[in-house]
């Protein structure tokens, strides 16, 4: 290859090689083998298992590429160095739909003679616990592996070797491995001495399907770095806590492990009890059916070899915790023998926010590691209870993550898997992926729980936020019948269905209730603060249910727009306005109060264009009053606490905004912060006075709120209308909105365009602002009554404070 330079061309470059990854899957020829299992053991009690073959080259190598992939979680190993630094390999999918297949170039690790391939095998995702009630077996009970190796010669020809005959098998020094259990490992155990018998080439049903096997679109899971121990203490003689001062997803590596035949227990948890152990009881599970309480999990077993150097990394499960608790020690661990990996989608970071409040940046802290510790490989609820790709949650957070982190990738890879289990009816799960696939699953809470407003939603509103931000028009593409197939399936729902309260009060509907969303199971707010989580599927929440079949119908109207659709884009703008009306008959009194005046309700109003607009002045006043009167805590939930603040800025209450914002007490954001949260709770009250914990201490939903620091404190975001021209920040807004005693701030963003970066000060009252505009893109400036579309360049502007702070917002309420 040539390059130019403004000298003219440069020398040649050296020639550089190039292979292309997996094109179909039938591109492999190489069979499935399962380890030699003649019985299946019980749940728990499952160990990961060792596949292993020889080979030898015929001529010299020249390029070898390593296709893999698994019913299950692999390594691949080559002459015992291991293959790659992907973790949890093949990654989770929806197995029978999408199975992702790693590609590695292995050229340096195969010798000119012998080479010993191995395999090391366990549950994962693809047979083992999993979700809130730790089923098993969600995707099939038998073990397999895939793999091949393409062999480039120097005399021009060429060779596969992959999985088949001639490989055998036998059980790994990991006794049982379960991605919620833990890891159970005896390091005593040599591979060398097992017994092998011969794998199994496994045909038939999934096997056969070789059109399910895909590249990835997403980037790997890995170890994105490493943690020191901050603390070691000793609750109880011989039990040790070692306190990582962050709560992040992962696994411990630990090194003087004692003599040969010492038992170790890891007990990995978010919390202390008040005796300084680790306290699991808060992420204890239970069956719906029965109340049973469930275990915990997340705990680690490893007898030591007692040879030096040896150390204990369980890469076959990962926990979601802050402190490690160690039993059957001899003595107290040093603080250099054990560090923690921080594990998850290796996810580029794009944006930063910074401001001269250290409590606000430490909440911005919070939900970014929140976050990483809930984007291991899907966007899950929490690291540790349940570990689930609810779709709610990432319905609520894609927009905020965005800021953060390039999330395109990641989100298409989910929404495939979104869209391959959606029911033929439309209904989308709670999770995704689903181990039932795209049809009920036999667990009746499970089923009727599937297809809640605010949760399906997701099919919609996440295609739709990478269009604003990537400007991806392939994802809305390609996801298009799954959109349509949920916003049909909601609509229908409301035109054919009535809640039996309604239709006693109302024997015969109005002509509005064509539209009304009042029937099936709906999670609704979820979590709002004093409100016992009770989950009733005869409950009526169509406050909620038509809200968001208001704002689905809207954006896929929109949608279809962008794709030339018109005659739908027609129908979904029909439907969108009937939802409106609807909510507005029968939640607005016909003096223009709300019939359920709670902070979610008033927000999702206001937010989603739901208040006619002679309403919206009321609407955002009484929203603010009911702030004040609960002392700027919030009243929200799950759905609508990231919409909270840009509500209240966006409609003439900024220094609400802010004095809810920065409030103390619970509930609110800065109390998790001075209370020690390093992620963001489940609940508002996660962790009491006393330090008494509940529930889970990572779930990221409530950390939207940062989305308001970085386009309402820093004033940075993507433009406002949504057509090609503008869409990727192609075209961006800044329009920085200072509050509370914020008097600096500064935000970055590494767009598709370039890096835009924004600071500002103010100085005895002096406003000042310098920014930076990516070449491609063009930035609409706005300060006080000023506005200014700027071209790619550096710029500073000053103003007076006042100019800046107490203005009206131009954005949209329909973003």
């Amino acid at each position: 290859m040539r390059c130019w330079t403004d000298l003219g061309p440069s020398d040649w470059s050296e020639p550089a090689p190039w292979v292309t990854g997996l094109l179909h899957g039938g591109d492999l020829t190489a069979d499935w083998i399962e380890p030699y299992e003649p019985d299946v053991p019980p749940l728990g009690h499952r160990p990961a298992y060792r596949l292993r073959a020889s080979w030898r080259p015929r001529a010299e190598i020249t390029h070898a590429s390593l296709f893999a992939t698994a019913h299950g979680i692999y390594e691949f190993f080559v002459n015992g160095a291991r293959v790659g630094d992907h973790e949890l390999t093949p990654g989770f999918t929806s197995y029978r739909a999408h199975l992702q297949v790693q590609h590695f170039d292995v050229t340096g690790l195969l010798h000119p003679g012998h080479n010993e391939l191995g395999i090391l095998l366990s549950d994962g995702w693809f047979r083992g616990r999993h979700g809130f009630e730790r089923h098993g077996d969600g995707f099939g009970d038998r073990l397999a592996a895939l793999a091949e190796l393409h062999v480039r010669y120097a005399d021009g020809t060429s060779e596969r070797f992959g999985t088949g005959d001639g490989w055998t098998s036998a059980p790994s020094e990991i006794d049982a491995a379960d991605l919620m259990d833990g890891q159970r490992v005896d390091l005593r155990r040599v591979p060398a001495d097992e017994i092998y018998h011969p794998a199994a080439v496994a045909r038939g049903g999934l096997y056969d399907d070789r059109s399910r096997l895909t590249t990835g679109v997403a980037p790997p899971v890995r170890r994105i770095e490493t943690l020191a121990a901050v603390a070691v203490t000793e609750p109880r003689p011989g039990t040790y806590v070692v306190d990582f001062g962050q709560n992040i997803n992962g696994w411990v590596t630990a090194a003087d492990l004692g003599a040969a035949g010492t038992h170790v227990t890891l007990t990995h948890g978010e919390s202390l009890a008040a005796d300084g152990s680790v306290d699991t009881d808060h992420l204890r599970a239970f069956e719906f059916a029965t109340g049973k309480s469930l275990p915990a999990g997340q705990v680690d077993h490893v007898v030591s070899s007692g040879r030096p150097g040896e150390t204990f990394e369980p890469r076959h499960t990962t926990h979601g915790f802050r402190y490690v608790q160690f039993d059957g020690l001899e003595t107290k661990p040093g603080p250099d023998s054990i560090t923690a990996a921080v594990v998850h989608t290796d996810l580029e970071q794009v944006g930063s926010f910074g401001c001269d409040n250290d409590r606000l940046e430490k909440l911005h802290a919070a939900a970014v590691w929140s976050f990483r510790g809930n984007a291991c490989d899907v966007p899950t609820d929490c690291p540790q209870r349940e570990r689930s790709g609810f779709t709610g949650d990432w319905q609520v957070y894609v927009e905020t993550a965005a800021f953060t982190h390039d999330v395109a990738g990641f989100s298409d890879k989910w929404l495939r898997d979104l869209a391959a289990d959606q029911w033929p009816d439309g209904t989308v799960p709670n999770i995704v992926p689903n181990p039932a696939g795209n049809q009920p699953s036999g667990n009746h809470f499970a089923d009727i729980a599937n297809g809640s407003a605010g949760w399906g939603d997701a099919a919609v509103i996440v295609p739709w936020q990478l269009w604003r931000l990537y400007g991806d028009v392939e994802v809305l593409e390609r996801q298009y019948d799954s959109m349509t197939r949920w916003v049909e399936r909601a609509a229908g729902t409301a035109r054919d269905r009535r809640h039996p309260d309604r239709a006693l009060a109302r024997p015969t509907p109005d002509d509005h209730e064509e539209y009304l969303w009042d029937t099936g199971f709906h999670w609704g707010e979820w979590l709002e603060p004093g409100e016992i989580p009770a989950p009733d599927p005869a409950r009526d929440n169509s406050v909620v249910a038509t809200a968001y079949l208001a704002r689905s119908a809207g954006l896929l109207a929109q949608i279809a727009c962008v794709l030339g659709r018109d005659r739908d884009a027609h129908r979904y703008a029909a439907i969108a306005a009937g939802a409106v009306h609807a909510w507005q008959r029968e939640f607005i009194t016909p003096d223009g109060a709300l019939t359920h005046p709670t902070q979610a309700n008033y927000v999702r109003a206001l937010e989603f264009g739901l208040v006619p607009a002679e309403g919206r002045r009321r609407f955002a006043d009484e929203l603010a009053q009911l702030l004040t009167d609960n002392d700027y805590h919030l009243g929200t939930g799950f759905l609508a606490t990231g919409m909270l603040l840009p509500a209240l800025a966006r409609n003439g209450h900024l220094d609400t905004a802010y004095r809810v914002l920065l409030s103390t007490g619970n509930p609110s954001w800065m109390e998790m912060i001075d209370r020690g949260a390093t992620t963001i709770w489940e609940r508002w009250d996660g962790v009491d006075e006393n330090g008494r914990a509940t529930a889970s201490l990572n779930h990221y939903a409530k950390g939207a709120v940062i989305s308001f620091l970085h386009q309402f404190v820093a004033g940075l975001r993507p433009a406002e209308t949504t057509g090609p021209d503008t869409v990727g920040y192609r075209r961006f807004v800044v329009e920085p909105r200072p509050g509370g005693d914020i008097t600096a701030a500064h935000a970055e963003h590494c767009s598709p365009y370039g890096n835009i970066a924004v600071r500002w000060t103010i100085t005895d009252d002096l406003f000042t602002l310098s920014l930076t505009v990516p070449a491609g893109s063009e930035c609409e400036l706005r300060l006080g009554d000023r506005v200014e579309l700027l071209p790619a360049g550096t710029y500073t502007r000053t103003c007076p404070a006042t100019r800046v702070s107490r203005r009206s917002s131009r954005a949209s309420p329909t973003r």
